[in-house]
């Protein structure tokens, strides 16, 4: 999804010292430029990066696997943790750049509202009141998975898990660490293979991104 430019180390003594970055976002459009990250970048994608590591919202949801409703909360987390890096790092994240140069928080603010933020509120409220339909004595998987919209959301939630593993891969070559999605320490004497993030929350971490 990106091509790297340089091998120069940033002034810190990791990472690249520039990449291009290109995130095709569904219905949006591609968003790409080249990265010249500073140490304050390299420190936010860090965190961002362990964020979407450590989270189902990367992990593919494979049929009849998993909660639509954890993925949309696993989203939700996503988007609030983002905002909090961003305000925590303030301006040195978001430096004036020309055109075609994209910043962390170019592509974060992005990532965020033309990819997530569409999907929570389409999906949310339909979800929301396809759960409000269930009895008391129906188990809610099977509920969740009778739900004649299920398919589709699907089919979206893969969608924005592509940008976010895009994404991740961006953060992961900026901040000059190793690959913690796709590729796990295998059990002795089996080989690695690639797999999704083995940390990721088994609940999800629910709730709505503050106001």
């Amino acid at each position: 999804m990106r091509q790297r430019l340089g091998r120069r180390r940033g002034s810190s003594g990791f990472g690249p010292r520039e990449i291009t970055v290109k995130l095709s976002i569904p219905f949006v459009g591609e968003i790409s430029g080249v990265w010249e990250p500073v140490d304050a970048e390299r420190e936010a994608a860090w965190e961002l990066y362990v964020e979407l590591a450590t989270r189902i919202s990367v992990v593919e949801l494979g049929e009849d696997e998993g909660l639509l409703r954890e993925a949309l909360s696993s989203l939700y987390t996503v988007f609030g943790t983002t905002r909090e890096i961003l305000r925590r790092y303030g301006p040195s994240v978001a430096p004036r750049v020309a055109p075609g140069r994209v910043t962390f928080g170019l592509l974060a603010v992005n990532v965020l509202n033309l990819s997530i933020r569409p999907l929570l509120t389409r999906w949310h409220p339909l979800l929301t009141a396809h759960e409000a339909r269930r009895g008391d004595q129906v188990d809610p998987v099977g509920h969740e998975r009778r739900w004649a919209r299920a398919e589709e959301l699907r089919r979206e939630i893969e969608q924005v898990r592509q940008v976010l593993l895009s994404l991740a891969q961006a953060l992961n070559e900026v901040a000059g660490v190793g690959d913690l999605i796709t590729v796990r320490v295998p059990p002795q004497g089996r080989p690695a293979e690639s797999a999704g993030a083995e940390a990721a929350e088994p609940g999800g971490g629910g709730g709505q991104p503050r106001g």
